[in-house]
């Protein structure tokens, strides 16, 4: 059975979990606890020498980054796909995952969070204020290409989740952590819900995670 390291509240991770879940894919919980920076220590670094989650292992296999990792689940996997069939469709679906998983997230992940905390002296009230910036930036966009998709149904394409919604949701759960107010993007909170009645998005929600619990907040 493959092995998922990762961290309960962890965006990237949280989007393995949900794509693991949608192929019907068993896997064992490894926590690894950013809290106490388990994730710079030797033994985790072995596993990935950037030191971030989540990595995922089969066999002899170590595989890093949730963008690589999903992309191989959907061509080791390929059923039920994550992507659609048509090629132009596909390119569509990639975008609308790239501007969360490219331009959303990595700014405000916990490391450069961390930063502007610890290096630049930033107080919460700013840090707050960083986070929105830059999720409404980027939510303002991904809700005019949702609004303008007349083919859309319940998800972000179609009527069944793709790797968009895979990104989707991971970065609607930390806007809300983040107070931010997402009333503006009605499409976004539309497909948020939609796949929020399903199974496999309810069972990788960072709450059902067994290390969910542990700890003080991340």
């Amino acid at each position: 059975m493959m092995q998922l390291y990762n961290f309960f509240r962890s965006g990237t991770s949280h989007r393995l979990r949900i794509a693991l879940n949608l192929k019907g894919l068993d896997y064992d919980y490894v926590a690894v606890d950013l809290r106490t920076e388990e994730h710079l220590g030797a033994a985790f670094k072995a596993l990935n020498p950037q030191g971030l989650v989540p990595a995922l292992v089969d066999g002899d296999l170590i595989l890093i980054q949730s963008p690589a990792i999903i992309e191989w689940l959907e061509e080791r996997y390929p059923a039920p796909p994550l992507l659609p069939a048509d090629i132009d469709d596909r390119a569509r679906v990639r975008a609308l995952a790239a501007v969360i998983g490219c331009d959303i997230h990595p700014i405000n992940n916990r490391r450069i969070l961390e930063y502007l905390r610890k290096t630049l002296g930033c107080d919460e009230a700013a840090v707050l204020a960083w986070c929105a910036t830059w999720i409404e930036a980027g939510f303002g966009a991904l809700e005019a290409m949702l609004a303008a998709d007349t083919r859309r149904g319940n998800f972000c394409f179609g009527d069944a989740p793709t790797l968009a919604d895979v990104y989707l949701v991971p970065q609607v759960e930390s806007a809300r952590r983040f107070k931010v107010d997402l009333t503006p993007f009605p499409n976004i909170l539309a497909a948020d819900r939609a796949c929020s009645e399903l199974d496999a998005f309810r069972r990788a929600a960072p709450g059902a995670q067994p290390d969910a619990g542990q700890g003080g907040p991340a």
